[in-house]
């Protein structure tokens, strides 16, 4: 998203279409720079690759891509998926796809994406997610990258729903795919009870039923701690944007509350902070990192200014 507010700034009467995974359409559309929004169901085609509704899908997906051209097509994510995604775009005369030249470390960027660029744009091995878009956007269209990042998202609408109290609140994001990258739940337990003995309730998200059941063990030792119903994404997008604190792991709500620009405590345990750490706001504290996950009292000292 920074990367789109960079174009329109330097060129504000671009119109910016966006071809994205189809759980993500409403995520996207939060942002005003985006003029089209163009679902792909990569995921869910894979599954059923050879029935006639997929490909029916598929080729209604090919004839709305196709429906503009275009002066410039990027890749930012270095995919041969995504590489083929991108020259399927249609492109204006002297229109240009451009692409990232190399992998970032511990990037799953695969080489032979490359054989679909006119343009490829290198990239230092350790340049944060964000910077790397903005990198390959500056260096295509002769601009330099300047200020913090603009992420430009707008409230989704509605802002409130049934569950949501009205007073403050803090969310915990407690649940990550990958147990190495999860914090000690008698460390998240103790850091609830903290915030509720100074009045700010603990709301507790889940996205599968291990992390419900991971939830109701929280709540269980959290005064007044809120086991939440399953969220669809904009209302956790809602429960973000309204909260006035977030905790939580190097997961995708926690980089979407850094992105709002909300009081957020990001926690590393076995992932390298550099990679996507908020690092573009004071409302945002960065703790741990790849094998060394923060301490209790860093991450309490850490809400609590936030607080202040």
């Amino acid at each position: 998203m920074p990367m789109v507010a960079d174009i329109r700034r330097h060129f504000p009467a671009a119109q910016i279409d966006w071809v994205v995974e189809e759980a993500y359409t409403s995520l996207v559309r939060l942002n005003p720079h985006v003029h089209n929004v163009i679902p792909i169901a990569l995921r869910r085609w894979r599954k059923t690759l050879f029935s006639a509704a997929t490909r029916a899908e598929i080729a209604a997906f090919r004839r709305q891509l196709q429906g503009e051209r275009y002066d410039v097509v990027f890749d930012t994510q270095g995919l041969l998926k995504t590489s083929v995604v991108m020259r399927l775009a249609r492109l204006a005369d002297h229109g240009r796809r451009v692409g990232l030249a190399n992998a970032t470390e511990g990037s799953g960027y695969e080489p032979l994406s490359r054989i679909f660029h006119d343009q490829s744009i290198a990239v230092g091995r350790r340049t944060h997610a964000v910077m790397r878009a903005r990198l390959v956007a500056a260096g295509a269209l002769g601009y330099q990258v300047e200020g913090e990042p603009d992420f430009a998202l707008q409230a989704p609408q509605p802002a409130r729903w049934p569950w949501m109290p009205e007073a403050p609140y803090a969310v915990f994001f407690h649940g990550t795919a990958r147990a190495a990258k999860q914090w000690p739940p008698a460390q998240w337990i103790r850091l609830g009870q903290d915030l509720a003995a100074r009045g700010l309730p603990v709301l507790l998200p889940w996205g599968s039923t291990r992390e419900q059941a991971a939830a109701q063990q929280l709540a269980a030792g959290i005064p007044g701690a809120v086991v939440l119903p399953a969220l669809p994404l904009m209302q956790a997008v809602s429960l973000v944007q309204q909260a006035r604190l977030v905790i939580g792991l190097d997961t995708g709500l926690t980089h979407i509350a850094a992105a709002y620009g909300k009081p957020t405590v990001e926690l590393y345990c076995d992932s390298p902070r550099w990679k996507t750490e908020g690092n573009w706001s004071p409302h945002i504290v960065n703790l741990g990192d790849l094998g060394a996950p923060p301490a209790e009292e860093a991450v309490l000292s850490a809400a609590l200014g936030l607080l202040d």
